[in-house]
């Protein structure tokens, strides 16, 4: 059995999450090992009030706190870390704060605001650190209708974790993401094994939606078509993903927690053989000039490495 345990005593969830459906102990979103059923990844969506503070026991997790509205400070390992954060997620990229396991966090919002929690289940502690917004490196990828932009805030080589692999995905309304579909649910030179969970917010009100497809590879079963909304979140043990659908109008910007078993943190993916060729098309498209939204702060600073 992998290390999420059976999930007993906690519905168990899996596929599309819509928003609410997973509220747990005043989180707005809570999905972990137990409840999705899998081994590794994590993901919590916490709203503070002004002046509320809230208390995170990090387990035997690693996790980022990442501001999606407003800011906060983050007590950790007798540091301070101060989080300007951002209005939203579709007005600028955000400073955040890296918990290790065997921890305590005390959060606090001096204005208010929204956090995610990213989380993954790991091995070694590394020290408590400040990620600055001006490190953040944006990638725009793809092409024409399948361009889309990567905030790479915890991606496997630019800021040091033990298994946590967090991203931000935001596309132009009309454009398609997370294509071609691709999978990560098998271990090989070219391929890492790694769960997934794609948290959404969209742009334009509550009537704002989009769309998710996952569905059955060779080594996974996962078959999902849901229209998603803000606040929804989609869960990938396995299988192809993509297209992510952003429809004419609503921007969408998703949330990627990704976390596996391998002994190299890497992302290393396989897309589907029907529809790779797609990539190779992309050199002759131009990038959509509605990219990027945003840029990362000009600053020059670079991301802490751990300490030993």
């Amino acid at each position: 059995m992998t290390p999420g345990g059976s999930g007993q005593g906690q519905a168990r969830l899996a596929g599309h999450v819509p928003a609410a459906s997973a509220a747990r102990d005043g989180y707005d979103l809570w999905v972990d090992p137990a409840g999705a059923g899998w081994g590794y990844s994590s993901l919590r969506v916490l709203t503070l009030a002004p002046g509320e503070a809230r208390t995170l026991d990090s387990g035997d997790s690693e996790w980022i706190v990442l501001p999606l509205a407003g800011g906060c400070s983050v007590a950790v390992d007798d540091e301070v870390f101060e989080l300007r954060g951002r209005r939203d997620v579709f007005s600028g990229v955000s400073d955040f704060a890296y918990v290790p396991r065997d921890a305590r966090a005390v959060l606090t919002s001096r204005a208010g605001g929204r956090f995610a929690l990213t989380g993954a289940r790991c091995e070694r502690r590394l020290a408590a650190r400040y990620g600055p917004a001006s490190g953040v490196p944006v990638e725009l990828r793809g092409a024409g209708g399948a361009s889309r932009q990567v905030n790479n805030f915890a991606a496997a080589g630019v800021f040091a974790c033990d298994r946590l692999i967090a991203v931000e995905v935001l596309t132009p309304g009309g454009n398609w993401s997370s294509f071609p579909p691709h999978k990560h649910d098998e271990a090989s030179a070219t391929e890492s094994e790694l769960e997934e969970i794609y948290y959404f917010e969209l742009a334009g009100g509550p009537e704002a939606m989009g769309y998710q497809r996952v569905y059955p590879s060779g080594a996974g079963r996962t078959d999902v078509l849901a229209e998603v909304r803000g606040g929804d979140a989609v869960l990938i043990p396995d299988g192809w993903h993509g297209p992510s659908m952003a429809v004419p109008g609503y921007d969408m910007y998703y949330l990627n927690v990704m976390a596996g078993p391998g002994a190299d943190r890497a992302w290393l993916i396989c897309d589907d053989p029907a529809h790779a060729w797609v990539r190779g098309s992309w050199a002759a498209q131009s990038v959509d000039p509605r990219l990027p939204l945003y840029t990362a702060p000009v600053e020059t600073a670079s991301l802490e490495e751990p300490r030993p």
